[in-house]
């Protein structure tokens, strides 16, 4: 079996398959191919992560550079993709702040060029903050009506 294609394309079929090796008593095949799917899965939450962490900056990005369009769907999104980014360190410890760290200066480039793309508007910053991205408190006080 080709068990790291089979992990790329459907983790559910290639934990069916996994199933069926055991079933057939090929336990050596059957821990290949949960290292594979294990494998695939980290890949799979590394990627959901970056998404996330993507989404939160660029959100922040336009909060920065187009005040007078926040807006409380800009909020709702920055205060979700905090959320989800704890649900999936949560979910997964491996993905730890160290992580994050680790892919912000590609994250932070992506999500300059996608802010710039929807606001039309060039993006002076040179990088955002942890304390910007995690910690700052917007509120519907920085919304204008």
């Amino acid at each position: 079996m080709q068990w790291k294609e089979a992990a790329t394309a459907s983790h559910y079929q290639t934990a069916v398959a996994i199933k069926n090796t055991l079933s057939a008593g090929d336990v050596e095949e059957a821990a290949i191919g949960i290292e594979e799917l294990i494998e695939a899965l980290g890949r799979s939450e590394k990627r959901a992560l970056r998404s996330q962490l993507e989404r939160l900056m660029i959100h922040i990005i336009k909060w920065k550079i187009q005040s007078q369009k926040r807006s409380r769907s800009w909020l709702s999104t920055i205060k979700d993709a905090r959320h989800q980014i704890e649900v999936i360190q949560e979910d997964t410890p491996s993905l730890t702040n160290n992580a994050l760290l680790e892919m912000w200066p590609k994250c932070f480039q992506h999500a300059k060029t996608i802010a710039e793309a929807e606001t039309g508007v060039s993006c002076w910053l040179e990088t955002v903050t942890w304390d910007e991205v995690f910690e700052q408190d917007f509120d519907n006080r920085d919304v204008p009506f």
